[in-house]
């Protein structure tokens, strides 16, 4: 009885390291079965007048590689005028292999609604999600074509002063939620999305406005952040951007990136 009693927490502990073991071989295992999660594939589009966006995309696919995992690809074609066509938007299947585009070039002189419209057709046709930032809103502003438009779910055609923004929030929605309240841009350009400053100004339909901006000189408020689907594709977009030290505000890069996220279906995941 002795030896049994002296032997009896040998073998409770024996059990118990066994089990330990069988529980750690299994959680490796379960850890094979689940593949690594591949990184977003992104394109960045950008360059044109009136904004640095040499920089600007330096600062956005740095500032968005730190918040999530994603693989950058980009095409910078930069020219002065308003009316060069950016060169990869001439092939049908542009978009193709991509997660998301994101947009955040200026060139508003183009008048070419076929080429405006295969900026559209190249996201249709891949499934590619979208992110618009400031001047890409003004961007092909010169065509009739309302494709482009419909995509990103605001009119705009021309802003106010350069002075930074007020904003407001106008839903509760995750993209937004985070925002500070109040938030103030350390410097601005608000663009023109209310009918009552700019007649062609519009938010379409489709679009759900998330926050607007205000500035001293400008008596009506803009819509600046919102969402869109349109065409069973999501797209995110925010006038907000123009300054560098805007866009390298981490308030601006969580926002952004949020927004991208959200696109995808990852945000609430």
């Amino acid at each position: 009885m002795k030896i049994l009693r002296l032997l009896l927490p040998v073998a409770v502990l024996t059990s118990l390291l066994v089990a330990t073991l069988m529980a750690q071989d299994s959680k490796q295992a379960d850890k094979k079965k689940k593949p690594k999660a591949e990184p977003i594939r992104a394109l960045l589009i950008t360059g044109g007048c009136c904004h640095d966006y040499d920089a600007q995309k330096q600062i956005l696919m740095a500032g968005i590689g730190e918040r999530t995992d994603i693989k950058w690809d980009f095409v910078y074609e930069q020219f002065d005028g308003k009316e060069h066509k950016i060169g990869i938007y001439r092939d049908p299947d542009w978009a193709t292999g991509y997660d998301v585009v994101v947009h955040n070039e200026c060139y508003g002189g183009v008048t070419d609604d076929a080429f405006v419209n295969q900026i559209v057709d190249g996201h249709r046709k891949s499934g590619a999600t979208a992110v618009f930032l400031h001047c890409s809103m003004h961007s092909y502003r010169g065509a009739e074509t309302n494709e482009y438009r419909k995509l990103i779910g605001v009119s705009s055609f021309n802003h106010g002063k350069k002075h930074p923004i007020t904003l407001k929030k106008l839903a509760a929605h995750p993209i937004i939620d985070p925002l500070p309240d109040g938030y103030v841009t350390p410097n601005g350009e608000l663009y023109n999305t209310n009918p009552k400053t700019h007649p062609d100004a519009k938010v379409w339909e489709s679009a759900t406005p998330l926050a607007e901006g205000s500035i001293p000189s400008t008596a009506e408020p803009q819509v600046c952040i919102w969402i869109n689907e349109y065409d069973g594709l999501r797209t995110f977009s925010t006038t907000l951007g123009h300054h560098n030290e805007t866009m390298a505000d981490p308030v601006y890069l969580d926002l952004v990136t949020r927004g991208l996220l959200w696109t995808l279906g990852k945000l609430e995941k």
